[in-house]
Order: C-alpha cells, then sequence, then structure tokens
C-alpha cells in the first residue's frame, strides 16, 4: 500500500487487575511482552512509523520498547483522562501528515497484521473513520456498535448505554482508523461529559457522523481482537496463541501429535518435516530443521537442531548448543554452548558443555566435561570418531583426539593424542571372604541397636 501510515499504541494504563509490579503491557505472552506483539503486529502492516504513549512506569516501559525497536516513538501522558486524552500525548507525531492513522491498544497480543490492513483498505477505500468490531456471546462490558444500515453511526460504552442498546452483540474492539487529516480536529471535540468523567476516543465516531465524515465498521474475529485485563485473561490468551502456532506450523508441514503440550516461543522456527512429540518445551532462539525428531519431556533454549537429527526424550539443551546433522541427544542430557557432530551420539545421562565434539564421536553414558574451574569456564574439544567410556570426566581445557578412546571410569586430565586410549584408574583389589565379615559385623551392630 502506497500510502503512508502512523501506529499509535496505547500503553499508559496503570492494570490493577494484574496485581503485579510490572507494568500490564510488560508481561509476556509466548516469551515477548504483549505490547511487542503489538508492535511487531503494526510493522508487519506496513506502518511507517510507530508511537507508543506510555504513562504508568512510564521510564519503564519506555526502556522495554525502544529496547525492542530504537525507531520507536515514544510520548508520555502525564494524566489519564481517557482514550482521546491519550492519544492526544502523540499529537506531534499526528501532525506529521500520515494519510492513516491507526489506534492499537498495548494488551492485545493476538493482534494479527491482516486486520490492520483490512482497516487501511477502508481508508483507501474512502472512509474518514473505521472501527474494527467483532460479534459475541457475552457482550456484558464492551462498547456497542450502533449501526444505521451499513454505516457505523455511534459507539456507545456498557455503562452509558441503554438497555435496548446493551442487547446489541456487535462490539468495538478498540481498533481504530482515522484519515490522518481528520484526527486531531475529532480529538479536539471530544468532551468528556460521560459517567466516567473521560475523554473516550470512541466518540470520535458521533462526532464524525456530525460532521458528515464517512464513518464505517469492519467485522473481524473476536479473538484477535482479546485484551488483557488480569492473569486469568493472561493465560487465556496465551492458551490461543499456542493454539494458533501449533496450527500453523501443522498445516506448514510439521508433524505435531500433541499440540496442547507442546510450549511455543513468539521466535521458534520448526521447519517442515520436522516431528515434535508430546510435552515438549521450546524457550527463546531455537530453530529446528527439516526431519529433525524432538521427542517427549524435552526442552530446548538457545539451540539449533539440524536435518534428521534426534533429540530426546527428557533432553535439555541450553543456549549456545548447536545440534548438526543425523546426530543425537538422548534421555537424560544436558548440554550448553556445545557443538555435536554429524551422526555424534550423547545417548544418555551425561552432561556435555563448552564442547565441541566432532563427527560420530559416541559419548558413554554418565560422561561430564568439567568444564568449570569455579570462577572461569574451559573448553573441551573431542575429535570424530572418539569414544569416551562410561563414566568418565573429562577436565578441561583438555583435547581427545580423532579415534581416541577414554575408559570406563577415567578421570581424564591431559589431553589424548589421536587413536590413543586414555585410562586412569586405581588398581582394583579383591580380597576373599572379606564380604561375608563386614555383613556379619554389619548384622551385629543393627541387632544391638534393637536391643
Amino acid at each position: 500500500m502506497s500510502r503512508t501510515c502512523l501506529t499509535i499504541i496505547l500503553a499508559a494504563g496503570e492494570g490493577k487487575r494484574m496485581a503485579s509490579a510490572m507494568p500490564k503491557v510488560l508481561h509476556p505472552v509466548a516469551g515477548l511482552s504483549m505490547v511487542g506483539h503489538v508492535i511487531a503486529a503494526a510493522k508487519l502492516a506496513g506502518s511507517n512509523d510507530v508511537a507508543v504513549v506510555v504513562g504508568n512506569q512510564a521510564q519503564r516501559v519506555s526502556q522495554h520498547v525502544l529496547a525492542l525497536d530504537k525507531s520507536l516513538k515514544v510520548y508520555e501522558q502525564t494524566e489519564r483522562k481517557g482514550t482521546a486524552h491519550a492519544v492526544l500525548a502523540a499529537s506531534e507525531a499526528i501532525q506529521q501528515g500520515y494519510d492513516d492513522i491507526i489506534i492499537l491498544f498495548g494488551d492485545v497480543p493476538l493482534l494479527k497484521a491482516e486486520t490492520l490492513a483490512t482497516a487501511r483498505q477502508g481508508l483507501a477505500n474512502g472512509g474518514d473513520i473505521i472501527v474494527c468490531g467483532f460479534e459475541t456471546a457475552t457482550p456484558h462490558g464492551y462498547g456497542r456498535m450502533i449501526m444505521d444500515g451499513n454505516s457505523l453511526v455511534a459507539i456507545r460504552e456498557h455503562k452509558d448505554a441503554s438497555e435496548e442498546e446493551r442487547q446489541i452483540t456487535f462490539c468495538n474492539s478498540g481498533i481504530m482508523a482515522f484519515r490522518g487529516d481528520r484526527l486531531l480536529d475529532l480529538l479536539t471535540a471530544v468532551k468528556n461529559d460521560n459517567e466516567q468523567g473521560e475523554y473516550y476516543l470512541p466518540d470520535t465516531v458521533q462526532i464524525g457522523v456530525a460532521n458528515g465524515l464517512n464513518t464505517m465498521a469492519v467485522e473481524v474475529p473476536e479473538n484477535d481482537t482479546l485484551g488483557v485485563n488480569d492473569r486469568v485473561q493472561l493465560a487465556r490468551v496465551s492458551e490461543l496463541w499456542q493454539a494458533r502456532k501449533a496450527e500453523e506450523l501443522m498445516r506448514a508441514g510439521v508433524t505435531i501429535s500433541a499440540p496442547s503440550t507442546v510450549l511455543f516461543q513468539h521466535d521458534t522456527v520448526v521447519e517442515p518435516d520436522a516431528v515434535l512429540e508430546p510435552n515438549i518445551v521450546f524457550d527463546a532462539g531455537v530453530i529446528v530443521k527439516s526431519g529433525a525428531t524432538i521427542r517427549s519431556f524435552s526442552h530446548l533454549e538457545g539451540t539449533i537442531v539440524s536435518q534428521d537429527a534426534v533429540i530426546g526424550p527428557f533432553a535439555r539443551l541450553r543456549p549456545g548448543t548447536v545440534i548438526e546433522k543425523s546426530a543425537k541427544v538422548g534421555n537424560f542430557v544436558e548440554t550448553k554452548n556445545t557443538v555435536l557432530g554429524e551422526g555424534a551420539k550423547i545417548n544418555h545421562l551425561s552432561y556435555i558443555g563448552d564442547a565441541k565434539v566432532g563427527t560420530k564421536a559416541n559419548i558413554g553414558a554418565g560422561t561430564v566435561t568439567c568444564n568449570y574451574d569455579g570462577v572461569n569456564k574451559h573448553a573441551t574439544t573431542i575429535g570424530a570418531g572418539a569414544f569416551i567410556g562410561t563414566n568418565s570426566s573429562l577436565v578441561a581445557p583438555i583435547e581427545i583426539g580423532r579415534d581416541a578412546m577414554t575408559a570406563a571410569g577415567s578421570v581424564v586430565t591431559k589431553d589424548v593424542p589421536d587413536e590413543a586410549l586414555a585410562v586412569e584408574r586405581s588398581e582394583q583389589k579383591t580380597i576373599k571372604g572379606l564380604a561375608a565379615k563386614i555383613r556379619k559385623r554389619n548384622q551385629a551392630i543393627k541387632n544391638a541397636k534393637k536391643a
């Protein structure tokens, strides 16, 4: 769309019902703040500029949004006198002359860019004010969209609505779009003659009608416009976001056997033909490539899983982990800051951190890379084709050569050359008959205690 666009996001509210020291709009959904989701939708919809109006804990919210995108414009509403008053806080941006201006709320994380594009299209088709509304079976508390045929003539807040108007089920989502050269005049004409004594942004509709403007409503899905006022609603929108993400991935070719048990982050990438078993948690920064399998009860963060690799069950992959093609990480294995080479295996019960493991190396059960000396981290390098025996402790910094081996139970403190075997064990002693004597002594102690 060639028209210029400014999006203003209202994020000044106190959010008292969240019962939280954190500003409401900073609470996360799938690892991204609610206001972050709204910013992303605005940018995806083609906004040239995005302005955020802050109020409650203004500095904290400002720092957060600018950390997301330093090009954002931030304005402070020093007094909270309603939504129209909040938009006026961004009057400096409004005056810069945009074709389209969209008003959004920072607590609507399910918002889709397509919804905003629909509103903008209404402006392109000659509308002066476009309001997104939704049909609902439970309209209580929402502003009602009052229609005259196909024209929107007013929005009545629930507290100010008549009994007849409260029967209307077409409700205001809060998403409004204005022709840029009309908005300031509309805002300054809003009065605070309502039960709350506030300046309501929806009153611009009735003002526009009185001045002969073209006011229109477009219907959007209710779930896309759900706002969050408390922790229950936060859980609800999080659940809906997860369901939407799972459906999107499955339609793109990912197999998810129990979608409701898999938790994604906003930045999770899963390529077609990957397989996700039940009860998986993806934290930030995970990429799962085509053909990979993530088995049940695995937790991944800051990890790349390459083609045809197999992870889990019960695996924990921490930041800095790269699993290369056809490699395998089995049950009760933890990795961090580690590259596992193509075809390499860590099948069970191991911790591998700050390590580089070569192709087709095999790490035995109970192996630990001893990477931390209490102050600094140190690296372990394991060569291609190496075999690390069960219960080996590799004390870093250390290098195990290509096709080298360590014997089970060894504490390896020195580098092992290519094709060499490292054995570190004390000599085994076998004393015949001693086990029977120890049992007899222990039983006598036990009998004495009972007596």
